[in-house]
């Protein structure tokens, strides 16, 4: 876990956290996911910094192995919970697929804001936040993930996304790191 730096236009990607999502059985207690995740984007907020929230509305339809948990979305699924709710200045991201970039306009609204770095939290690490890594660095941002605010529906597959796979695609660290960081200017 190594964050070394934020770039002066570092955009905060907060992903599902909405309430269909969190009131499902996680690895982490949610409660210190969802703390940390709006620690994170007050800071952002203060700073004058993009923060970007992204909900889900829909799943791929193509045949996986493993049965989808949800198949219709109830009432109400989508919406932000309470301590994420969009403020004017935030960019909202809706999308239908793990990844907040496939099919929306989210590379669009950072190369717009001049973003160069993404600090991404939120659920599910091995499925929209490593998704959206992945496609954050073929686009050629730095990534930075912050593990203590993402949590997972499998203990197993959050923990192999943070030691195997985000080193790969950028940095990891802390919410705290990462608000050092952002109070330093760095």
């Amino acid at each position: 876990m190594a964050v070394t730096t934020l770039d002066p236009k570092t955009a905060l990607v907060v992903i599902d956290l909405q309430k269909g999502i969190v009131s499902m059985p996680v690895a982490h207690p949610v409660e210190e996911i969802v703390s940390r995740a709006a620690a994170l984007a007050d800071a952002f907020r203060r700073r004058g910094l993009p923060v970007v929230l992204v909900n889900v509305i829909d799943v791929p339809k193509g045949r996986t192995e493993r049965p989808r948990r949800i198949v219709d979305l109830p009432p109400g699924f989508a919406d932000f919970i309470p301590e994420m709710t969009p403020q004017p200045q935030d960019h909202v991201v809706t999308k239908r697929t793990p990844g907040a970039f496939t099919h929306t306009d989210l590379e669009a609204y950072l190369r717009k804001e001049g973003v160069t770095q993404i600090v991404i939290v939120g659920v599910s690490t091995s499925s929209g936040v490593e998704a959206t890594a992945r496609h954050a660095f073929e686009l050629g941002l730095n990534v930075t993930l912050a593990i203590d605010a993402m949590t997972d529906l499998d203990a197993d597959a959050h923990a192999n996304s943070v030691m195997r796979i985000f080193p790969k695609f950028g940095e990891t660290g802390t919410t705290q790191q990462i608000l050092d960081l952002l109070a330093k200017g760095a």
